[in-house]
C-alpha cells in the first residue's frame, strides 16, 4: 500500500548556484521521519541524429564520477528557459550544431529519492554544421556515434550516464517504429 508523505517541516541547509539542499520533515507509516532533498532547475537534453543515423555525442570529464564520460549534448535549465529552448542551446553551444527539426520526446525525473531534477528529451534531425560556443572551462570532444554502435555500448554497460542511455534507447526506438510505419 502507498503512503503519501507528507512535509511537516522543511530546513533550507544549502544554497548554491547549481543546487540548493533542504531537510523536510515528512509524516510516514508509523510517525515521522527525515528526507534530506537536493533542489535543482532542471534542464535538457538532446539526441542529435545525423542523416546517416549517427548521434552527435560529447566526451568530457565529469568530477563527480571521476572519468571521462561519453553523452549527448545537455545542461542546465537557466531562469525560466523552456526544456526546448535549454537544447536548443545547449545543441549550439556544445557541438555547433543547428536542428530544422526539434521533436519533445520525454521528461524524466534524474533520481527521484533525493532530487527534484527533471530533464526533457529532445530528437533533433536536419543538422546544419556551425560553430560551437563553448562555456568558459567547458573542455569536450565532438563525436558523431552510429546509433547502432551506441545501442551495442548501452547493453555492454559502457555507458555509464543515465541520461545518455534514455536518450539513445528512445532514439533507437523512434527510428524502429518510423521503418514499422513505412512497411505497413
Amino acid at each position: 500500500m502507498v503512503f503519501e508523505e507528507k512535509t511537516l517541516a522543511s530546513e533550507m541547509i544549502y544554497r548554491g548556484r547549481i543546487i540548493n539542499l533542504r531537510r523536510d520533515q515528512v509524516t510516514v507509516v508509523h510517525g515521522t521521519s527525515y528526507r534530506e532533498i537536493v533542489e535543482h532547475n532542471g534542464g535538457a537534453l538532446i539526441a542529435a541524429l545525423t542523416d546517416k543515423e549517427e548521434l552527435i555525442m560529447v566526451r568530457q570529464f565529469r568530477k563527480p564520477a571521476e572519468r571521462v564520460m561519453l553523452e549527448v549534448p545537455a545542461g542546465k535549465r537557466d531562469g525560466d528557459e523552456t526544456g526546448r529552448e535549454v537544447a536548443i542551446r545547449e545543441l549550439k553551444e556544445e557541438t555547433g550544431y543547428t536542428a530544422r527539426s526539434v521533436t519533445y520526446l520525454t521528461d524524466f525525473y534524474t533520481s527521484p529519492g533525493f532530487s527534484t531534477e527533471v530533464l526533457s528529451l529532445y530528437l533533433a534531425e536536419g543538422l546544419v554544421p556551425g560553430d560551437t560556443d563553448f562555456d568558459e572551462n567547458e573542455a569536450l570532444d565532438i563525436l558523431p556515434v552510429p546509433l547502432n554502435e551506441l545501442m551495442d555500448m548501452v547493453m555492454r554497460g559502457e555507458i555509464h550516464d543515465g541520461k545518455t542511455e534514455i536518450a539513445i534507447l528512445m532514439t533507437a526506438e523512434v527510428l524502429r517504429r518510423r521503418k514499422e510505419r513505412g512497411r505497413e
